[in-house]
């Protein structure tokens, strides 16, 4: 019997294999919420963020990952690839989803991981 109190099972959407995206770029999935930009590091970590800057909307993805953060094309607003918050001096964020990687496969859960206060 399942009570109010039980946790809701992680639904895992298979988006790819790890070497679908190139080091230090990203892929774009469609989501019923919007884009999901999942992000590829030199060092092979995989990130997924709302495809949307916190400044103007630009789209993360077509934006360039250094280190754990990318920068966004329009304005050049560092997001930190972790929890999605925007580097300082600026203000604001985009959305973190669960990503994880099985045997070379990438799944990316639906459900974010942080939503942004104030939102």
């Amino acid at each position: 019997m399942q009570t109010a109190t039980m946790m809701k099972e992680e639904a895992w959407l298979s988006v790819g294999r790890l070497e679908d995206i190139p080091r230090q770029g990203a892929r774009v999935v469609s989501a019923p919420g919007g884009d999901i930009a999942v992000f590829r590091t030199v060092d092979d970590e995989v990130f997924a963020l709302r495809d949307r800057c916190p400044h103007k909307g630009g789209p993360l993805s077509q934006g360039i990952v250094h280190g754990k953060k990318v920068a966004c094309p329009l304005h050049d607003w560092k997001i930190d690839l972790d929890s999605g918050i925007a580097v300082a001096p600026d203000e604001g964020c985009a959305a973190s989803f669960p990503v994880r990687v099985i045997n070379g496969m990438i799944e990316l859960s639906l459900n974010p991981g942080s939503e942004c206060p104030n939102r």
